[in-house]
């Protein structure tokens, strides 16, 4: 699977969410995650050290919510993304081939599991008639021999009785 960001690309993605509007850093974390439909999903010790390395420099601050740390974009972080927002064009247009061949890889693997399952699903069926079959067969010879077994009883006390009776 190809990589979905680039060397030094998540940190300009980062900027570009906080554009959208303030995060706390879980909230990025489920949005990459959701963006990426669950292929991607960056760790806290990849999006934490990013922010506050995104703070050190003065692009982004935070406010305390409710106990979590509330990311927002700075003056400094929109002049950033409006100073890089060719590479941020370019960024998109390779998330987006990203995503695409994540999809692509998906569907393969959906198709050869699908695949896989008819193939077991035929074998087990075919076993499961041929056992039926055998099952069946040992029951009939079963029943078969209690018939011979229970004529053969019956011939004995046929004939014990006949004897008796002479």
């Amino acid at each position: 699977m190809s990589p979905v960001f680039r060397h030094g690309s998540l940190r300009l993605y980062l900027l570009r969410l906080l554009d959208e509007e303030p995060r706390h850093g879980y909230e990025v974390i489920r949005l990459l995650r959701d963006r990426f439909m669950g292929v991607y999903s960056p760790s806290p010790g990849t999006i934490y050290p990013r922010l506050a390395r995104l703070e050190e420099e003065g692009l982004v601050t935070h406010d305390e919510v409710d106990g979590r740390k509330v990311y927002r974009i700075t003056e400094g972080g929109r002049e950033e993304l409006r100073s890089r927002s060719d590479e941020l064009d370019e960024l998109e247009e390779e998330l987006s081939a990203s995503v695409s061949d994540i999809v692509r890889e998906v569907r393969e693997d959906v198709r050869h599991t699908v695949r896989s399952l008819r193939e077991e699903l035929t074998w087990a069926a075919r076993e499961s008639r041929r056992a039926t079959k055998d099952a069946a067969a040992d029951v009939r010879d079963q029943t078969k021999q209690a018939a011979d077994e229970t004529r053969g009883e019956a011939k004995r006390i046929r004939d014990e009785l006949r004897e008796q009776i002479r």
